[in-house]
């Protein structure tokens, strides 16, 4: 329980530290912002043409009668419609820190920076950043969907499935949003995939209590590019407590200042004891 509260203190940490850095927070939007521009364009043609994507996919209804044909071509586009729109949410978080990389690598050195033992970067290059970024991604991406299929097929069970498995749903999703929230900082850290997953499955409450507010969060498209310069940033913080940087963070030992010789001692004038 107290990972739990702690995750949630993560997150809320990862959203002041952003307010009081205005620069960082319009800076971290950006790929957001790009990415959503990039889906609504995507969504857009998709609901345009998805009555005619329905009707090429149905030649077989040519020769129907009104309004059998109308019904299942209509029934089709919205089906297809439905499906871009879920895999969008799915699939937007991962779009947005690919396209994102160079921001948010920036925006995590500087939290590191700001809070004290920034760690060295691997050296490695940009174009090798994006492509594990993009393998990582869909890892991740496939993990999901096992789970998805799972919970769809546990969704027919009578009580349970209207009950349980949602808020299973919303748990899974946050888990694994922490996983691609916390890639930018662990891979600051050299923490290969693996190794991620398997920390925060270690401290599954702190994953939960960062990940699965923010899931319902970006329900909302518009709240998703406001608050995910704050979550790179609390997710950086989380990565902080995972992996925590040694020797940069402890008081530097203060080195003793040598020794004065003494100076000799100074006859009296008039001390007929005193040394010559």
């Amino acid at each position: 329980m107290r990972d739990l509260v702690a995750g949630t203190k993560y997150l809320i940490a990862g959203q002041k530290w952003v307010g009081r850095h205005g620069r960082w927070w319009g800076f971290g939007m950006l790929p957001a912002l790009i990415a959503l521009v990039g889906y609504v364009v995507a969504l857009a043609f998709l609901g345009a043409w998805s009555v005619d994507l329905a009707a090429w996919a149905t030649p077989f209804a040519d020769h129907w009668g009104s309004p059998w044909r109308d019904l299942l071509r209509d029934a089709l586009a919205a089906i297809v419609f439905g499906g871009g729109l879920l895999l969008s949410l799915l699939t937007f978080t991962a779009v947005t820190l690919l396209v994102g990389q160079p921001f948010y690598e920036a925006l995590c050195a500087a939290v590191d920076e700001s809070e004290g033992g920034a760690p060295t970067p691997p050296d490695i290059p940009v174009w090798l950043e994006l492509l594990i970024a993009l393998r990582d991604s869909v890892y991740v991406l496939a993990r999901v969907a096992a789970f998805g299929v799972l919970l769809f097929a546990c969704g027919f069970i009578p009580v349970i499935g209207q009950t349980v498995v949602p808020a299973l749903g919303f748990l899974v999703s946050g888990f694994f949003l922490t996983v691609e929230l916390t890639a930018v900082a662990l891979q600051r850290r050299g923490v290969p995939q693996p190794e991620r997953i398997r920390l925060l499955r270690g401290r599954l409450g702190l994953a939960l209590g960062f990940g699965t507010p923010l899931v319902l969060a970006f329900l909302v498209p518009l709240v998703t590019v406001l608050a995910m310069p704050g979550a790179v940033a609390g997710a950086t913080l989380l990565a902080r407590d995972l992996v925590p940087t040694t020797g940069q963070d402890e008081p530097e030992e203060e080195t003793p200042a040598p020794e004065q010789p003494s100076a000799p001692a100074r006859p009296v004038p008039g001390n007929p004891y005193a040394s010559s």
